[in-house]
């Protein structure tokens, strides 16, 4: 007679098992469950009414989550396991935390128009990661699109939509219903932003020239020393910036466009020879 739990086949017929797996493997993958770790604390922590640690540890999951699949292509660790993985960590970090933590702050004054813009933007952010895996893997876009994101890409609009946050940390705005209406149709800006066609210079392949990295290396420890000291002045000037930015890369990739335009139209020089 049988057990009640009976032995578990494998899938794919078998195969080597595995008994020892590099640590530069494990690494990223590493990287990404912290970065869900630390998502989901700021959930936690927002609902416990500390709102600046939850900020806080939504920045370091985004964070986390923006570098782990770099970091797997520098160590040369990538896996379909791993970019599965990260994929959904990415509508939790991205999506799911910021939305919920902005809106156990500030939208919650608003009503259900303040939930309907978190549902909004948790959505768009969903809908923006997986257009991003589509269009990567497309082999057909012109070489000189890839230096494009296709809308805001989904760190940088969990890092902007907290700017209503910011803000109130700063002392800049009181927390009142009227702001959280404000807060509320600007969380649904960053949604469209996220889903839109805008193009945006992601800077992949910007090089440095080597008579400007030290200055670069001092440029960006001075960031770093003011997001330290001053966090949510640095943050609330760092997002302004970006949004400025919006705009001067849309018109850039515009006038991209039509140079490479004109350069395929331009008929073959023939040989006089």
């Amino acid at each position: 007679m049988a057990g009640p739990f009976q032995r578990f086949e494998p899938h794919g017929h078998g195969g080597p098992r595995i008994r020892e797996i590099p640590l530069r493997l494990v690494l990223p993958n590493l990287i990404t469950v912290l970065a869900i770790c630390a998502g989901l604390s700021g959930i936690r922590l927002a609902f416990e009414n500390r709102f600046e640690t939850a900020v806080m540890m939504v920045l370091i999951a985004a964070f986390l989550d923006g570098i782990d699949g770099r970091l797997a292509r520098m160590l040369k660790a990538t896996s379909k396991f791993g970019a599965q993985m990260d994929s959904l960590a990415d509508i939790v970090n991205f999506g799911v935390a910021p939305a919920l933590v902005l809106y156990a702050y500030l939208l919650d004054r608003a009503g259900s128009p303040g939930w309907i813009a978190a549902l909004l933007f948790a959505i768009a952010c969903g809908l923006r990661l997986a257009r991003f895996n589509v269009l990567d893997e497309d082999k057909t876009r012109p070489a000189w699109q890839g230096e494009y994101f296709v809308g805001v890409p989904a760190p940088a609009g969990a890092v902007v939509v907290l700017l209503p946050v910011y803000l109130l940390f700063i002392g800049a705005v009181e927390p009142s219903r009227t702001a959280a209406f404000i807060a509320s149709g600007f969380t649904v800006l960053v949604a469209f932003l996220l889903v839109s066609r805008l193009p945006v210079w992601s800077g992949k392949r910007l090089r440095v020239p080597g008579d400007s990295v030290m200055p670069m290396i001092l440029g960006v420890v001075f960031c770093a020393l003011l997001l330290f000291i001053y966090p949510w002045e640095t943050l609330t000037v760092g997002v302004i910036a970006y949004l400025v930015f919006l705009p001067l890369s849309a018109r850039a990739y515009s006038r991209r466009s039509v140079a490479e335009t004109a350069k395929d139209e331009r008929p073959p020089v023939e040989n006089a020879g």
